[in-house]
């Protein structure tokens, strides 16, 4: 593969992150319809019960300064072994440049315009998510980092924790859908312009075919199918959620779907920061590159 062609895969990811940010702000926080619905289903996740709220406290309790401190400087030594301090300085750039562009978004670049009636509790500005942006960059950091053959184990090992993480951000009642797909695109964005860093610094080489690729097929049809399940039965309760007279069934079916699709949101994202990867790889100035 030509490093244009390389090139042409991170810097179009990158604009249709950029365009799912803008365009999940417009559309769910800048509308009086895209607040009705979201308030509608954070009210609805009210409805949990404890053991589920108790459960989403504690992944999300695994997002911490000190826990983003170690999964940094994992980061940074693989990047380090692999590919010299090139490769280091941007894993650990994604992760931390994410963050703060959620940070400056959500506090200072980015109002929540007060469209609908609402108690207290419901007017805090959160767009988008610090939990899901902090996790969504350390999975696509760890993808940017390891090797080919490392490559689809730890997409694997990251997605079970990144797909948790921005679901139960909505069943803890932290965050609303929108704020966990815009921190989604922040994160991929990031990602996707240090890969373009890397590329043009010579660090990213072709890798060939290998006998992994069924495994890699089969992984992706399976998490196809629940990106897909979890898509369509969250479309439907949304639409059903909203469709209804308010009221407590209609806030419920309007938080299932919010949790359905956050999840899914999640699992969309590391996949097109994996696929983006395909038949690439980082390696060290050193051992060449293609």
């Amino acid at each position: 593969m030509t490093a244009r062609r390389a090139g042409l895969r991170w810097a179009l990811l990158a604009l249709a992150s950029l365009g799912v940010l803008i365009g999940v702000y417009v559309a769910a926080v800048r509308t009086y319809t895209g607040q009705r619905v979201e308030n509608a289903a954070l009210r609805g996740a009210l409805q949990v019960n404890s053991e589920e709220v108790t459960a989403a406290d504690d992944v999300l309790a695994t997002v911490t300064v000190t826990s983003l401190a170690i999964a940094v400087a994992v980061l940074a030594v693989i990047g380090w072994v692999r590919g010299g301090l090139l490769l280091a300085c941007t894993a650990v750039a994604v992760v931390g440049a994410a963050t703060v562009a959620t940070e400056l978004l959500k506090r200072v670049i980015l109002p929540r315009p007060l469209l609908v009636d609402a108690p207290e509790y419901l007017h805090h500005n959160s767009f988008p998510s610090g939990h899901t942006t902090v996790a969504m960059a350390v999975a696509c950091a760890t993808l940017l980092v390891v090797s080919w053959r490392w490559r689809t184990p730890a997409m694997i090992l990251v997605l079970a924790w990144t797909v948790g993480v921005g679901a139960y951000t909505v069943v803890a009642r932290w965050h609303r859908l929108s704020d966990t797909v815009g921190a989604d695109a922040i994160a991929v964005l990031m990602a996707s312009l240090g890969a373009l860093v890397l590329l043009r610094s010579g660090l990213v080489r072709p890798v060939p075919a290998d006998s992994y690729a069924r495994v890699r097929t089969v992984i992706v049809v399976l998490a196809t199918l629940y990106a897909v399940g979890m898509g369509v039965a969250g479309v439907f309760l949304g639409v059903v959620g909203a469709g209804q007279d308010p009221g407590s069934t209609a806030d419920y079916n309007l938080y299932l779907a919010a949790q359905s699709l956050a999840s899914v949101g999640s699992v969309l994202a590391v996949l097109a920061f994996w696929a983006s990867w395909h038949r690439l790889e980082t390696a060290s100035t050193a051992t060449g590159s293609g």
